[in-house]
């Protein structure tokens, strides 16, 4: 059975924290889409796309968080990932994007 993706965002004092848990595929990367365009994420200086709890991601997935990585730091915002599964970090080491992406170890870690 097909994990739907589940979306929180959590705003905090110094950034807002989207919190994926589910699969981001191509019937999830529009939803996923939508909640990086809302007002709360725009506002934020800093955003985290929390991956850990991603069991899947495809390249639509990606594709969206690439996009939403150049449009957010074109704004000025910073934008950072969590390492994620196993499964999200070789996608993202396969697709050769791992070091254009600025990850930290969770989503409460400290940024520099």
């Amino acid at each position: 059975m097909r994990e739907q993706l589940n979306i929180e965002v959590r705003p905090e004092r110094d950034r807002t924290v989207l919190a994926l848990h589910g699969e981001l595929d191509l019937l999830a990367a529009p939803r996923l889409q939508s909640e990086l365009e809302s007002d709360a994420v725009d506002a934020a200086a800093i955003l985290v796309l929390d991956l850990d709890d991603v069991q899947f991601m495809d390249s639509a997935g990606l594709r969206v968080v690439l996009a939403a990585h150049e449009r957010k730091v074109e704004r000025g915002q910073r934008v950072v990932v969590t390492l994620g599964s196993p499964q999200v970090q070789r996608l993202l080491s396969l697709a050769g994007v791992s070091g254009h992406l600025h990850t930290i170890a969770s989503a409460d870690a400290a940024l520099v």
